[in-house]
């Protein structure tokens, strides 16, 4: 039994030959299309009015590639799958031919969910924020040129990550770090107790002059390898070993004790060594005020390590990406998959730490 339906309302957006009586008393003729679905390619036929008001629900006007497929396109493109290898992959499944500008089109219906994700609310207090960068080349103005992508995540009162936002530039600049902290605070971010950075320029000013009560804490992996970097490949495991027993000790001042024994040994031949870990004593060893579970949380950027480790998984495939929001597209992806992870976890010992918190960091977190 076929219902009634009333003037410009299809089944799924298609008339079917037998209700061609109705069809003449309303005056509507067909077109005919071909749509490419995941079960392969079909012909539908298309009512239309004299008016063109009509408007199909869910194959609708100018649409030749449904839902199902589309899900299935954005899927693969998440994998990392370059647009070539998608075309190829449905092309040898389907045996259908979709354009990668097609493909590139259903892809760019992600822009829109990509923006809202970047402007969306985000919690009043921060325990950790942890800033790093990735980089990636993109076309631009027909050269090819390195973009760095900055990637901010937090750890948030219930010790479960977030990854706050990405944001695209050339350089660092202290500008450029207002812009960012001012974007977070814009979105609800009102406080932040500790940033765990690398050694990125400007960023030690522009945190404090958005969140001026904030710890800044410098990686010290990351101090360690740019140590690292000069230093002759015969005394870099003797060096390793010696600096460990700096940010490996157990209080401030056995640090700084051994920090000497290191210049005294090392300072003659590798004078930048001691004057970089010199000038950022204080960013560096800020860890040192605090208890040992939260100071592993603090000194390094793993976390965010990890995760720029996934993006690079999924974006391997790709030497050079067209432009900045293909870039955006990729990481966004990636994101959501890493989101739902971290909804399902929370930091080790969080208990410990979070009590820890509480006592160091009372009136702020209570506030």
């Amino acid at each position: 039994v076929v219902p009634f339906l009333p003037p410009g309302v299809g089944i799924c957006g298609v008339f079917p030959r037998r209700l061609s009586h109705f069809s003449s008393l309303h005056k509507i003729s067909y077109t005919t299309k071909t749509v490419k679905t995941a079960a392969g390619e079909i012909e539908i036929e298309t009512p239309r009015d004299r008016k063109g008001d009509f408007e199909p629900k869910i194959v609708k006007k100018h649409q030749t590639v449904l839902e199902d497929l589309e899900n299935k396109i954005i899927a693969l493109y998440s994998k990392g799958m370059t647009v070539r290898d998608i075309q190829e992959l449905l092309s040898d499944m389907y045996g259908m031919d979709i354009s990668p500008s097609l493909i590139s089109k259903i892809t760019d219906r992600l822009t829109p969910k990509i923006e809202e994700w970047q402007s969306r609310p985000l919690e009043r207090i921060y325990v950790i924020l942890y800033i790093d960068c990735i980089f990636y080349k993109v076309r631009q103005d027909g050269k090819v040129v390195d973009k760095a992508v900055y990637v901010v995540i937090g750890v948030n009162k219930e010790g479960r990550k977030e990854l706050l936002g990405f944001w695209i530039n050339e350089t660092e600049s202290a500008s450029f770090w207002f812009k960012v902290l001012n974007d977070l605070k814009s979105r609800g971010v009102k406080d932040v107790l500790i940033f765990s950075v690398d050694n990125l320029s400007g960023i030690g000013k522009a945190i404090k002059g958005v969140y001026p009560q904030a710890e800044i804490q410098k990686c010290v992996v990351h101090q360690i390898r740019n140590s690292l970097r000069y230093v002759s490949w015969k005394d870099k495991k003797g060096l390793s070993s010696d600096l460990k027993k700096v940010y490996g000790a157990a209080t401030l001042e056995e640090a700084e004790l051994r920090m000497d024994e290191f210049e005294e040994k090392w300072g003659n031949k590798y004078p930048h060594v001691i004057k970089s870990w010199r000038t950022n004593r204080e960013e560096l060893m800020a860890y040192f005020k605090y208890p040992l579970e939260l100071r592993k949380l603090m000194y390094t950027t793993n976390i965010i390590e990890s995760v720029n480790s996934r993006f690079r998984k999924v974006t391997d495939g790709k030497r050079v990406f067209p432009s900045d929001m293909s870039v955006l597209k990729n990481l966004y992806l990636a994101a959501l998959g890493l989101a739902k992870k971290w909804n399902r976890s929370i930091i080790k010992d969080w208990g410990i730490i979070y009590g820890q918190l509480s006592v160091i960091f009372e009136e702020r977190l209570e506030a």
